[in-house]
């Protein structure tokens, strides 16, 4: 894995030397994404630069050095991330007489685009990747994202430049680059912990949608397409579903994931696996030990509190697959000491808590290895949230109650819980409970959803703060335009699909790119590989979903490999007490952030309701946990820009 960035200025008036020096500033801060190697190519005619950063996988000779130029001497490339099935291509290539220098996946990509053009190559690429193509003769920049988003790209004009880069503080070090804060973006951060693409917690910087790439020439002029709709894909799917029964699911499962688990474990380099004796972790981790010829190396993160700790079933599942496990318990205080490093790592504001376990056990696994595989993607693909099937019953209740009455409640429970907020000083002094009106609070923008998939959405929503946020409103995208979701029957497959888009691509794929190349640690992703993802599509809800629960022909097809007992418990995921650390051993660090004069002076949001849901939950009178988070990461991102907030 590796870091990328670049520019493209439009009047071609700066030396080599300068677009060296500006290259080599954006490129120098992502050394964590390849701390192998590092390149610059400039061409100051064209008024083109490309940075490379580089993580050896494949191919460590300087034969996969970058950036690199292709045979012809017209393209050069500058690339972030693998290509699974690059033998097959570079085989195929070969055939047409195309001859090869090295042995990385990255030539194979090169000359692949060389042959078949952008569109052509993009649609045989099975992989997760994000790179930019100079094309030297029609003086125009490609830049292309993988289907599932896998590996980030940032994008935007800073005065006469196009500038890229795989993270936003590589864009940052252009010296013309102008970073304003968006605060629509803001407020959908603070309320889900993520922010959902193309937007950016930068007004001016955009995210590449993934299955997409964009073409700007010398003149500036920009054009998208798309080679991989993920909406389209569900539908055409779901209009021609498999036509098995569960035994077949699960066979041609097994074998499709085993294919994308080997074609994983290609590395010139150690390699692993993050195990959490789940469902997910444990399948791909299975199919990886029979692939093996000896023991795999997995890892796992424990906690002491049994509530919060699970390496306890990883160990369970590693004993009975005979793999060389290593877990690392660790304590509230070695948890915390990495907090501080969290803005910084994550890039933009980023609040998903379990980032703090997943950089832990990157962090682990990194000490053996240098490539590692996942379980991410089985819950959005076979339907294993239980928030799916906790929508689809509550929409059951709520659709026979008429929208107006609920819009009314809602506006009822929204009005009164918002007062109660306000008086709540007194309340929480004298120890009583919060009023039943302010306990459901969140459930005001939910009783006017409009279908089971609307509520579903609504549900990713972990807290009601966007309001305090000051002049923010919601930007566009794809979780929430009812016009970017899939025009299919089931609503629990929609539901799943809206998530794969939004959920899975800008929190989860989000959280484990960051803290994994935080770490210098490659993660590929099986489930994530395009034969599953499509095959997964395909399956009719009956063949994911059985009883209330979810991922049926995945726990089918790991029962063939792990007994039952091992994997088969309630979900729990990562996760931490944040909001008892927040009022206990961080609650220095949290009330200097949200000190209510620094609120007002910064001028984001609203300093008094901040403080009084501070003060609420230090006093125990509510758990504001998820909603404090938030605002304190914004906070200490915000702190260490290395300027002065600029309120945008």
């Amino acid at each position: 894995m590796c870091g990328i960035t670049g520019s493209l200025r439009f009047e071609a008036d700066l030396s080599g030397e300068a677009l060296t020096g500006f290259t080599l500033a954006m490129i120098d801060t992502l050394t964590h994404r390849g701390p192998d190697d590092r390149g610059v190519w400039v061409d100051a005619a064209a008024g083109i630069a490309l940075g490379h950063r580089r993580l050896s996988i494949l191919d460590l000779s300087s034969g996969g050095a970058q950036p690199m130029t292709s045979q012809c001497g017209r393209y050069t490339i500058v690339y972030n991330g693998e290509i699974y099935n690059f033998i097959e291509l570079r085989d195929e290539l070969e055939a047409t007489g195309c001859k090869f220098r090295g042995h990385s996946d990255t030539e194979v990509a090169l000359e692949a685009l060389v042959k078949w053009g952008a569109h052509g190559a993009l649609e045989r690429f099975n992989g997760m990747f994000a790179f930019a193509l100079w094309d030297a003769r029609e003086r125009s920049l490609l830049l292309a994202r993988d289907r599932a988003g896998k590996k980030p790209l940032y994008y935007c004009r800073a005065g006469g430049n196009f500038i890229f880069g795989s993270e936003l503080k590589a864009l940052c070090a252009h010296p013309d680059f102008r970073p304003e804060i968006d605060r629509d973006a803001l407020g959908l951060m603070i309320q889900l912990a993520w922010i959902p693409g193309p937007s950016t917690i930068y007004r001016n910087v955009k995210k590449l949608e993934p299955g997409t790439f964009m073409r700007i020439d010398a003149r500036g002029e920009e054009r998208h397409e798309s080679y991989w709709c993920a909406r389209e894909v569900v539908e055409r799917c779901a209009a021609d579903p498999f036509r098995g029964d569960l035994g077949d699911a699960v066979t041609e499962l097994e074998r499709l994931l085993t294919e994308a688990v080997r074609g994983r474990m290609i590395s010139d380099v150690p390699l692993g696996a993050l195990l959490s004796g789940g469902i997910d972790s444990s399948a791909v981790v299975s199919l990886m030990q029979k692939t093996s010829n000896r023991p795999i190396r997995t890892f796992a993160i424990g906690f002491r509190e049994p509530r919060y700790d699970e390496a306890h079933f990883a160990a369970g599942v590693a004993r009975h697959l005979g793999t060389e496990h290593t877990d690392l318990y660790v304590t509230p205080a070695e948890a915390q000491a990495i907090i501080p490093r969290l803005p910084a790592l994550y890039d933009e504001p980023f609040a998903d808590v379990s980032q703090i376990p997943t950089f832990l056990v990157s962090q682990l696994a990194r000490r053996h290895v240098t490539v590692a595989l996942t379980g991410d993607g089985g819950d959005e693909l076979f339907l294993g949230y239980n928030r799916y099937f906790r929508a689809a019953k509550r929409w059951k209740t709520w659709r026979h109650w008429p929208r107006g009455l609920r819009v009314a409640a809602s506006k009822l429970i929204d009005w009164n819980g918002r007062t109660q907020w306000r008086l709540a000083d007194s309340a929480h002094k004298a120890g009583k409970r919060p009023p039943l009106s302010a306990r459901l609070m969140r459930q005001t923008e939910r009783l006017d959803c409009t279908s089971s998939t609307d509520l579903s959405v609504r549900m990713l929503r972990r807290n009601h703060g966007g309001a305090l946020v000051l002049g923010a409103s919601e930007p566009w995208s794809a979780t929430t335009d009812t016009t970017h979701w899939p025009q299919i029957e089931d609503a629990r497959q929609a539901m799943g699909a809206i998530d794969f888009t939004g959920y899975l691509r800008d929190d989860i794929l989000v959280k484990v790119d960051r803290a994994s190349m935080g770490t210098s640690l490659e993660v590929r992703c099986p489930i994530l590989d395009r034969r599953v993802v499509e095959f997964a599509w395909s399956l009719p809800t009956a063949l994911r979903v059985e009883a209330g629960t979810g991922k049926i022909v995945l726990r089918r097809m790991l029962d063939r490999y792990v007994p039952r007992e091992l994997t088969d418990r309630p979900r729990q995921g990562f996760r931490v007490p944040i909001g008892e650390w927040l009022a206990a051993e961080l609650r220095d660090w949290t009330e200097s952030l949200l000190d209510e004069r620094r609120l007002k002076e910064e001028g984001f949001f609203d300093a008094a309701a901040v403080r009084r849901a501070w003060q609420q939950h230090q006093a125990g009178w509510a758990d504001h946990g998820s909603l404090l988070w938030s605002l304190v990461m914004f906070q200490a991102w915000n702190e260490g820009r290395g300027q002065e907030p600029h309120a945008g």
